[in-house]
């Protein structure tokens, strides 16, 4: 699928990822279709550092991926003995000490938390397969446009392991506890139609219409003022840890920031 980022000088080229920016709009991409965009402790240090070097103008984050497969989740180099070059094998982490292993695995988060910014909105576009890891990077990403071939599947928990990629808390969000649980311990594909259906997807569209509809939807979200587009998001990403009431009076606060901007009366 060719893409405008290809025109743009990278910010980021390393490990299978590649960061453009255009501009109100960053492109994230996966690069490396020859492994179906497997993922790495590189990978997800490339994708942290990519998180780290937006520009203050980008509004909207686009996360795609080369090749037929958005990403085929954990390299499984990782769980041979020698794991990857220059790295524990996950088999070292789980001989070393609790502390060591949770930082270890918190470094890995990071690389799926910032998508979740307030000041930014990130859209995934997703083909093929989505795998563990790979459904959980596009679970960080505020919305999803998807391809007709797109197949969602958590095969953690097949494996003997848990989804720990920040991936459990949207996918219960989005598709409540039951499903969440259903799809997380069969493991099963999730096709296009019902990732609509149940709320993971925002769009389907056929594979070669993948990248424009997002380009598309990514124009779309920059129309609104960004000061109330950041208001809006933290008031709905925070919608659910708060009660009726609590959400009422976050509301009040938020609209009297924007009436006082608005008017020229802010601090």
């Amino acid at each position: 699928m060719a893409s405008p980022e290809h025109e743009l000088d990278p910010v980021l080229d390393k490990d299978g990822v590649r960061l453009t920016v255009d501009d109100a709009i960053a492109t994230v991409t996966l690069a490396n279709p020859a492994k179906r965009n497997a993922q790495s402790p590189a990978l997800w240090r490339a994708l942290t550092e990519a998180g780290r070097l937006l520009p203050g103008s980008v509004r909207v984050v686009l996360l795609r991926a080369e090749g037929k497969s958005f990403s085929a989740g954990l390299d499984r180099q990782a769980f041979t003995p020698e794991g990857f070059d220059g790295e524990p094998s996950f088999i070292d982490l789980a001989r070393g000490g609790d502390a060591e292993l949770d930082a270890t695995i918190a470094e890995y988060q990071e690389a799926f938390t910032w998508w979740r910014r307030n000041d930014i909105v990130s859209v995934a576009a997703v083909q093929g397969h989505a795998i563990g890891a790979g459904f959980q990077l596009a679970l960080a990403c505020d919305l999803r446009v998807v391809a007709d071939d797109v197949q969602f599947a958590m095969r953690e928990t097949s494996l003997g392991l848990v989804p720990d990629l920040t991936g459990t808390h949207p996918l219960v969000g989005l598709v409540g506890y039951a499903r969440a649980l259903e799809m997380c311990v069969t493991g099963r594909a999730v096709t296009a139609e019902e990732s609509v259906q149940s709320g993971l997807a925002n769009v389907a569209v056929p594979l070669d219409q993948l990248d424009a509809t997002a380009r598309d939807l990514a124009g779309a979200l920059l129309a609104a003022p960004r000061d109330a587009v950041i208001e809006t998001k933290a008031l709905l990403r925070g919608a659910q840890g708060r009660s009726y009431e609590e959400q009422r009076t976050a509301e009040r606060a938020a609209q009297a920031r924007r009436l006082r901007d608005l008017a020229g009366t802010g601090d």
